[in-house]
């Protein structure tokens, strides 16, 4: 076959050769064919005429009229799940090797009769303009602290402007986990742009369960910071398609550093936290120059942050238990009937009474769970042990593995079931009063020997550890002194002897 390039090459040499058959032969082409191409005038390609014919028949003409309002009803069907549709309808008529025959009808269809498309339009950005934030998980990078699974998401601030981006780790969307990230990303950038825009902060609300409370709380950031918050409509994720696209490209990066580091497993939460900051300033040192032109025209911080907790009043139930955002906590049982202040931050929350902080705990995520610590109501389940067998939150009382094993070695050797829950519930009323650790170390050493299991047992195993909980035998024989050597002292040849005179 002819080609463009032949022509063009024919047709030059015709301007310097002395006759048509050379200039052919050096073009790879016959006499005949270079006369044919310099009568046309035209190119191979130019030539050429539109394929507009089938070449076989159509499997699916018999069908179309069928199938097409499916497409016209539902334009996210796809063309693979119509086809099995029609195998199972229609048995041994169309054959697997069939389904890219209709996947390109449908395609051709759908360009050509099929309903219009979501539009996108750029938009274009100005210094200092505006800034949006999302939320996104990062458990498919498979960090690990001390080798336990890290799940995780990250807060995640972005300028569209400038691309400079800021991240804050968090474990839930909740309000609380969104204050502090923004205004982290703020106190870190040193300003404060004129707009924010972020998706719909559904799990926000949906933690809050008031959106009256939700509106309050977001109005008062937004004030407090002279903010003009935008959201994206809902289901419409694109809006917020900048950070959208810098979650995929951070999360890219942060993987690439995972393999250049050689391992996803870091020491502590603040090794892993350093990590990302790191990543973030190397990140973020390519954008210095339009990040400049932002830091000109951003406005100036407020004098001090805004407090990002949330305060909850609730009284404590006379199971010694409070109720804060649909999970369950326990306290001091010298607290059942008062009423006490929450501070719920959001990683931790802080149990206040008359104005004085009793009690720091851990924040649970998602709902309907529960924290209960023994030592809030192991004095008045002593008492009372008969509740231990059908205690709601039973599990809680078993804070080791250990105390587990415990429990079913004293099930075991006990007569009666009664006298191995007074026995577990003694043991664990030590571990109250002296120290857990000492007591998980005490029945580890019991339970590897095999020795019997009490109460004395395991505060015999205590008082035979040293200051660094290093295990010490106490049974060493001390040989009784000789007093009378010092009596031999006393005379003058001894005296002599030992060079004293």
């Amino acid at each position: 076959m002819i080609s463009d390039r032949q022509v063009r090459k024919m047709i030059e040499l015709m301007q310097t050769e002395p006759t048509k058959a050379i200039a052919a032969a050096k073009a790879g082409m016959s006499e005949p064919t270079a006369r044919k191409w310099a009568r046309l005038g035209v190119l191979p390609s130019e030539a050429q005429k539109p394929h507009t014919w089938r070449t076989r028949q159509d499997p699916f003409a018999g069908v179309w009229d069928r199938i097409r309002p499916m497409f016209e009803l539902n334009p996210g069907l796809e063309a693979k799940t119509v086809f099995q549709y029609l195998q199972r309808e229609m048995p041994g008529v169309f054959a697997d090797s069939q389904l890219r025959t209709l996947q390109r009808r449908v395609k051709r269809w759908r360009a050509l009769e099929g309903p219009g498309q979501e539009i996108f339009f750029p938009q274009i950005y100005r210094p200092g303009e505006l800034s949006a934030s999302d939320f996104t998980h990062m458990e498919s990078l498979g960090v690990t602290i001390a080798g336990w699974r890290f799940d995780h998401l990250i807060y995640h601030f972005v300028l569209p402007y400038s691309n400079w981006e800021d991240g804050t780790i968090c474990f839930s969307e909740s309000f609380e986990s969104f204050s502090e990230g923004l205004q982290q990303a703020f106190w870190e950038l040193g300003g404060v742009t004129a707009e924010h825009r972020t998706d719909r902060l559904s799990a926000a609300v949906h933690n809050l369960q008031d959106l009256r409370e939700f509106t309050v709380r977001y109005d008062a950031l937004l004030g407090h910071y002279r903010l003009v918050g935008r959201k994206t409509n809902a289901q419409c994720p694109h809006e917020n398609g900048d950070v959208e696209q810098r979650h995929y490209r951070f999360k890219k990066a942060v993987e690439q550093e995972l393999m250049l580091r050689g391992s996803r497993d870091f020491e502590s939460r603040l090794a892993y936290t350093e990590f990302l900051e790191s990543l973030l300033r190397r990140l973020n040192a390519g954008r210095a120059g339009r990040l400049a032109e932002e830091l000109a025209v951003l406005r100036s911080l407020p004098a001090r942050r805004l407090e990002a907790m949330k305060r909850v009043r609730v009284r404590v139930t006379v199971a010694s238990t409070i109720r804060v955002n649909h999970n369950t906590y326990s306290v001091n049982s010298r607290l059942i009937g008062e009423h006490v202040e929450i501070h719920l931050h959001s990683e931790y929350l802080d149990v206040h009474y008359g104005g004085q902080k009793v009690e720091t705990m851990p924040r649970l995520r998602g709902e309907n769970g529960h924290l209960i610590q023994y030592r809030h109501i192991i004095d008045w389940l002593v008492r009372k042990p008969g509740a231990f067998d059908n205690y709601r939150y039973r599990d809680a009382l078993f804070p080791t593995h250990r105390f587990r094993m415990a429990y079913d070695q004293l099930r075991e050797q006990s007569p009666t079931e009664r006298s191995a829950t007074k026995a577990y519930l003694a043991i664990l009323h030590l571990a109250a009063h002296t120290g857990e650790r000492v007591v998980d170390r005490a029945l580890e050493r019991l339970l590897a020997h095999a020795r019997l299991l009490t109460v004395e047992a395991v505060s015999e195993e205590i008082a035979e550890e040293d200051a660094t909980g290093n295990h010490v035998r106490r049974d060493a024989v001390i040989i009784p002194v000789d007093l009378s050597v010092y009596d031999r002292l006393l005379t003058v040849p001894a005296r002599e002897e030992a060079g004293i005179l």
